[in-house]
């Protein structure tokens, strides 16, 4: 088989191009993909050559963790059936491509318990569920407090805030510094940091990416406080022992969402407790994949971009 996929080849240097699948064994699904995501967190870091070494990747790359389409070939023992509209999070099926991402391709073959079965009428909002699961992820648990304040109103601090509120905790404090990305609150309010004088703050969730605002969260921390890292972070993160040390402050890192996390959200976003919408603000033919990806990552009024695979070859 053959799919039309974008590649990074290396910074800066992404296009379409033609390439090889391999053929589906025992367990696999083959999925022809409808919508893909572009990251604007570690896919940027590839696109700016700025990717700390990360086991598994390398150029030529095919991106893409975040996909939506129709199986289209499953197995004999299949619980999935011919039509069904999974999510995906990428595959690596590709000869002459890395594809740890891999989602980024009109047709790919993925383990189906790698897929999870989800509503046709989700449309481009099912590519989202990925960093749905991430905001998850990062809440939920044994032990685990809900935020005050997130840190970042992109997608993933949105989805924070949104799934705060779902829980039912009260409505959290997020910091933005950019205006044009202050707008599209539901249910909490979004300020500039230099208007918040609080300092007593139980769970401070940074989705920013910023390392070198640590020091100044710890800062903001009450007593025992915890900040949660849940960005991706390309420099070392340091900070002042002592103000830590007086806060007697906790640091914990979010991973990456698991298959209990994308079952628990796909749930929320089925009964509405989750809103994904107004998540999506761009979208693009998957022919027009180079300018897609630019105005994903430079332009700062873009939250989300979604690439339109429906008439791709």
């Amino acid at each position: 088989m053959q799919t039309t996929a974008v590649i990074l080849k290396g910074p800066q240097d992404l296009g379409l191009d033609t390439l090889n699948v391999t053929d589906p064994v025992a367990g696999d699904l083959v999925v022809r993909i409808n919508y893909s995501g572009i990251s604007t967190g570690t896919e940027k870091l590839f696109w700016t050559g700025d990717m700390p070494p990360f086991p598994g990747m390398g150029y030529p790359l095919v991106p893409g963790y975040e996909a939506t389409g129709e199986v289209i070939e499953v197995g004999a023992e299949s619980a999935f059936k011919v039509g069904d509209t999974v999510f995906v999070p990428g595959a690596n099926c590709y000869d002459g491509a890395f594809g740890l991402f891999g989602g980024a391709s009109r047709l790919l073959v993925s383990a189906e318990d790698r897929a999870i079965k989800i509503d046709g009428g989700f449309g481009a909002e099912g590519a989202l569920l990925a960093l749905a699961a991430t905001a998850r992820h990062a809440m939920a648990g044994q032990g685990k407090v809900v935020p005050d304040l997130i840190v970042g109103h992109g997608v993933l601090g949105r989805l924070l805030a949104r799934l705060t509120i779902a829980a039912g905790a009260p409505a959290p404090t997020v910091w933005e510094v950019e205006p044009s990305r202050r707008n599209g609150a539901l249910g909490y309010e979004v300020i500039d940091p230099a208007e918040d004088e609080r300092c007593n703050y139980r769970a401070i969730y940074d989705a920013s990416g910023a390392a070198d605002l640590v020091p100044t969260l710890i800062g903001r921390l009450a007593k025992g406080g915890e900040i949660v890292l849940a960005g991706f972070y390309t420099s070392n993160i340091s900070f002042s022992f002592p103000p830590a040390f007086m806060k007697e402050a906790r640091i914990r890192i979010a991973a990456e969402w698991n298959a209990d996390d994308l079952i628990c959200t796909r749930a929320l976003v089925e009964s509405g407790a989750l809103s994904l919408a107004g998540i999506i603000t761009h979208a693009s033919q998957a022919v027009e994949a180079r300018r897609a990806y630019e105005v994903a990552f430079n332009d700062s009024a873009c939250l989300k971009m979604m690439l339109d695979w429906r008439d791709a070859a």
